[in-house]
Order: structure tokens, then C-alpha cells, then sequence
């Protein structure tokens, strides 16, 4: 069974970035992308409710996001009953301390501030492969 990564991201061109990086790693998973902070959270609500297959392997989150921002899909996350150990790399372009404090009070496992060069980008895709790495054999 594959890795399943949940995407996070309103951007376009972020994600297409996203995409990238984690091609370049060869990172072997099925990705599901919510453009919006509502949107996921009812992803993972139906997920709790057995309606989607199953939790996410690891959560990418961008904190600045339409309807509901990351904080709040964070903690939903840690709420939800099924999905509450998923692995959750925040990415995005925010560099504030305390929300990097925020975010890993509520349990986040990385930290990837969006950077402005494409070559800088790409160093994503190893970041995602070695935190579902640590997750052991699919």
C-alpha cells in the first residue's frame, strides 16, 4: 500500500513546487490536495467517519490559507480520533516564532519556511522522504 500525503495548499504554483520536489526525492505516495483550510478539515472529519479509506501518512500545511488557516486544520488534526498521530511538515512562507512555537506545541513534525529559489525548494522532497521513512515499511 502506497503513503497517502495530504496537501494543504491554496497556491498553485507552491504546489506545483511541492509536486516537484517530492518527484525529485522519488517519494512513492498517493497525494490528496484541499486548496482550503475548510476543505481539509472535512476531509479528516470524513475520514473519522470511515467515508474516505484512510489517514493521511503525513499532513503538509501551509498556515495561510482561505476559510480556515492552518493553525486551525492543525488543530483539528490533533482532535480528530482516527488521524490525531499523522505526521504534519508545515510549509509555508510564514517565518514567525511564535507560530513556529504554535505549531510544534500542537505536535508538528518539521518546520519548511517556503524559500524564494526553486533549487532551494526542491530540498522539500527530502524532508517528506525521510519523515515517511521514519513511519518503517508501508
Amino acid at each position: 500500500m502506497r503513503r497517502q500525503i495530504l496537501v494543504v495548499e491554496d497556491s498553485k504554483a507552491d504546489l506545483y513546487l511541492i509536486r516537484e520536489a517530492i518527484s525529485e526525492a522519488k517519494v512513492d505516495a498517493d497525494l490528496h490536495v484541499m486548496q482550503d483550510g475548510q476543505l481539509a478539515i472535512e476531509f479528516l472529519e470524513r475520514v473519522n467517519e470511515g467515508v474516505e479509506p484512510s489517514c493521511p501518512d503525513l499532513v503538509l500545511i501551509d498556515l495561510n490559507l482561505p476559510k480556515r488557516n492552518g493553525m486551525e486544520v492543525l488543530r483539528s488534526l490533533r482532535a480528530n480520533g482516527i488521524c490525531r498521530d499523522a505526521l504534519v511538515l508545515i510549509v509555508t512562507s510564514s517565518n514567525a516564532a511564535d507560530e513556529r512555537e504554535q505549531v510544534k506545541a500542537l505536535g508538528s513534525s518539521g518546520y519548511f519556511r517556503k524559500p524564494s529559489t526553486y533549487e532551494e525548494f526542491l530540498k522539500l522532497g527530502p524532508i517528506v522522504r525521510d519523515l515517511l521513512s521514519s513511519l518503517g515499511a508501508p
